[in-house]
Formats: structure tokens, C-alpha cells, sequence
């Protein structure tokens, strides 16, 4: 195996960028050299950025071993984090040449089994596996893309734990911002864009504050409220204070934030706080609770039909009534309500007199209707 060390790749990568005009295209002929000599990356061990010789310090807390581990990485200087950021550059083009050349994408550098929408490529890829079924080449150069993405990351740890104390005086762990921090760090990475300027630093704490808000708006609530109106109302608490009128109108909290009246009015109605029915109303958790004065002394038993919003049976008369007569039909014998049964295709294509794909398209049709958001609300207390 042929492998070009770092200090190679920066002696050219520092000529090219001499002439920032050129830069990207001598950048892409540069790629294409080292592909077709068959040159590969060198990757780094983390020991390499890592201060030499220091004490084994017993283990305390996880956060404070976290803190230690951070402290004995060393903190690059802005010449070596340029550098860097070229060779990340490199490595990534290198990559989406090779994925081109096998006509993948980056959608097929996702695990078979991930199925989540906010796929994060930090590590859950299959050529990071014992097993992975991509080509060798792309393999290799992902690796040496996250090689070089790892460090830049572990070098500006310092920063999560930096900016992460602005966040102190909330409810939320320290440990669990410091780790939504440190992911932000690659997304980071990816976005940074070194012939702008400005250090990586500078550029990385946009994403650390956005991704420690983003948990604390996530996180802080019982029922999750969307973080659009989270930050409205803020706003709109603010206009409050500057109007001096903790009651102000919708009319004048739209003219001093300018939103609109629905957003306000939105916000407004999601600044509702729960409480959990066995809380105590004194400190210690001793005496009364809410439901304590909720119970219905005459009624021994907890739970009543009465207490709920709706009954199952109206529930679903609410929802048949959308149907028309023969829909209502073919669900009501299909599924058994109202009767003893179940009924089969056949059997209600015999009570109706049509062919059993007349009964198909109908029992479809009516499923259809019902799955509207209105009548899902109506009968989904009963689903759960």
C-alpha cells in the first residue's frame, strides 16, 4: 500500500493555495493524480495530537474524566488548522470521486437498517464495519475523510466544554449538552469552509449554541412543543416587558414583535405548563396531591368512563357518521361492530349483491376517510 503522509500533502496543497484563483482546480487535478497512481492518505493515530508523558490521574466522574482527556489534546495554532482543513477538503473530494466512479451516492453510504430522517454521517457507516459490502476504495477513503474529520473535532473539544457553561444555571446535564455539542463539532467540520478566513473556532461555536438550545427546547417540557414557537415566545415574552403590559393584547404583541396574529396566538396557547397528578403541594413530598382534590369521594373506583372526553361508542358513531350508508355498512359487518361477528368478503358481497372486488373498493374507500386527522383524534384514545 502507497500512502502519502501529511506533510507531503500540505507541501503542495500550501503551493496551490498561493493562488486562491487556480485553488479548486489544481485541487481536483491533484485528486485525480493520487487516484490514478493508487495513493492513499495517511491516517493518523490520536495519540499524535496528544500531550506526551501525562499523569494517570485516578477516575472520578465521567464529565470530569471527559474534562482531562480534553485537556491533554493539543490545541492547534491557525497555520496548522488551515492545513488541516485542506487535507479534509482533499479527502472528501477523493471520496465523491470514488463513489462516482462506482455511480453510488452518499444515500449508499448509509447502513442498511438505518431508517432514521437525521441520518448523521459521525460513525454509523457500513464501511466503518467488519462486514461492509461497498467497494474497497470507498472504504478506504471514507476512513481517511474521517480520520481527518475525527481530529479536527477532538482538537476543538475544548469548545463544548467552554461555551457549554453558559448553560449551567438550566435543568438540563451538562454531560448530555457536552455530547450534543460534541456531534454538532462534525457538522461543523462539514460546513467549514477554510478560504473564508475566519478560524475554525469562530465558526463552530454558531453550531454548539444551536445544537445545545435545540436540546434544551427538545428536552425541557413534558409535551414537546416545536421549537418555531419556542422561540416566538420568547419574543412575545419580551414585548411584554417592553410594553409593560404582562396581559397586552394579541393585536399589540403582533405589532411589537411583527408576527403574525395566528403565530402569536399559536405561542400563546402552547405556554401551557403539566403537572404530575401525585405531585405534593409541599416540600418532602408529604401531604395533599393534585389528584387527591380531582377524586370524586363517592366513587371508589379510580377510573370512571365519565372523566374521559369522549366513550368508544360515540367515539365511533362520530366516525361512521362520515360514511355514507352502504360504506357504513361494509365496515360494520368487516370489523364486527355492532355484531356478534366478523364478516368475510364473500358473506357481504352476498348481503350487497356485488362481486367481491365492489366490497374490496368500498371497505378501502371508507378506511380511507377514516383516517383523517379529525376522526384519528376522535378514536386514537382507544388505539393506545
Amino acid at each position: 500500500m502507497k500512502t502519502m503522509s501529511h506533510a507531503e500533502v500540505d507541501k503542495t496543497l500550501d503551493r496551490y493555495a498561493k493562488t486562491q484563483a487556480t485553488y479548486v482546480r489544481n485541487l481536483t487535478r491533484f485528486a485525480a493524480k493520487l487516484d490514478r497512481e493508487g495513493l492513499h492518505l495517511e491516517i493518523r493515530e490520536s495519540d499524535s495530537w496528544r500531550k506526551q508523558g501525562s499523569a494517570e490521574l485516578p477516575k472520578t466522574s465521567v464529565r470530569q474524566q471527559f474534562r482531562r482527556e480534553v485537556e491533554a489534546i493539543l490545541i492547534m495554532g491557525r497555520e496548522e488548522e488551515v492545513r488541516l482543513a485542506r487535507r479534509i477538503e482533499l479527502a472528501r473530494l477523493r471520496l465523491d470521486r470514488a463513489l462516482a466512479a462506482h455511480g453510488l451516492s452518499q444515500e449508499d453510504l448509509k447502513p442498511s437498517a438505518q431508517e432514521d430522517d437525521e441520518f448523521d454521517t459521525v460513525t454509523s457507516l457500513d464501511c466503518m464495519s467488519d462486514d461492509c459490502t461497498l467497494p474497497a476504495e470507498i472504504c478506504q477513503r471514507w476512513q481517511e475523510l474521517h480520520a481527518m474529520r475525527c481530529e479536527m473535532v477532538e482538537r476543538n473539544l475544548y469548545l463544548a466544554l467552554i461555551n457549554v457553561e453558559r448553560y449551567s444555571h438550566t435543568t438540563a446535564s451538562m454531560s448530555d449538552l457536552i455530547q450534543e455539542g460534541s456531534a454538532a463539532l462534525f457538522r461543523a467540520v462539514d460546513g467549514f469552509d477554510w478560504k473564508r478566513g475566519l478560524l475554525f473556532r469562530t465558526y463552530a461555536v454558531h453550531w454548539l449554541n444551536q445544537a445545545f438550545r435545540s436540546f434544551l427546547y427538545n428536552s425541557n417540557a413534558t409535551v414537546r412543543v416545536p421549537v418555531y414557537l419556542q422561540k416566538a415566545l420568547k419574543h412575545i415574552r419580551d414585548a411584554k416587558i417592553r410594553l409593560g403590559d404582562p396581559n397586552a393584547s394579541v393585536e399589540a404583541l403582533a405589532r411589537e414583535t411583527q408576527f403574525g396574529e395566528s403565530l402569536i396566538e399559536a405561542a400563546l396557547a402552547s405556554a401551557r405548563s403539566s403537572r404530575s397528578l401525585d405531585l405534593s403541594f409541599e416540600d418532602g413530598g408529604e401531604g395533599s396531591r393534585l389528584k387527591d382534590l380531582l377524586q370524586d369521594p363517592d366513587d371508589l373506583d379510580p377510573y370512571s368512563p365519565s372523566i374521559e372526553d369522549h366513550s368508544l361508542d360515540e367515539s365511533l358513531t362520530g366516525a361512521m357518521e362520515a360514511l355514507n350508508e352502504r360504506e357504513r355498512f361494509v365496515i360494520q359487518k368487516r370489523f364486527g361492530i355492532g355484531s356478534e361477528r366478523e364478516h368475510t368478503l364473500a358473506e357481504v358481497a352476498r348481503l350487497l349483491g356485488v362481486s367481491l372486488e365492489r366490497v374490496r373498493q368500498i371497505q378501502m374507500r371508507a378506511i380511507h376517510k377514516l383516517r383523517t386527522p379529525a376522526l384519528q383524534r376522535v378514536v386514537e384514545p382507544f388505539l393506545n
